[in-house]
């Protein structure tokens, strides 16, 4: 009886961390499709940007002097946040994405 807990138990670890890597599997590759598709904008102008994506829901300048450009949006009720950092010659140098998918 003891023994048959112990595989029953095993055999559910073993489901349960199947499951686990799975999950990081599909985090993973739509990490990598969000940052293959704003990785497009790396190189173009501010108003290329600003014409695929609309105007920034925020802007700011950061500690280097370039301009920050944040874009908010909510799926499934989770906040997503891109920020772009743009250069003094309007070029898009940079990107950070938070919680999108």
């Amino acid at each position: 009886m003891k023994n048959l807990k112990i595989i029953i138990l095993t055999i559910c670890l073993a489901f349960m961390i199947s499951g686990c890597k799975t999950i990081k599997e599909k985090t993973d590759a739509i990490v990598e499709k969000e940052n293959k598709k704003l990785n497009k904008y790396i190189g173009q102008s501010s108003n290329k940007l600003k014409i695929d994506l609309g105007n920034p829901d925020e802007d700011f300048k950061n500690e280097k002097g370039n301009l920050i450009l944040v874009y908010n949006t909510k799926k499934y009720g989770i906040p997503c946040e891109r920020r772009f950092e743009i250069n003094s010659n309007l070029i898009v140098i940079g990107f950070v994405s938070n919680g999108c998918f």
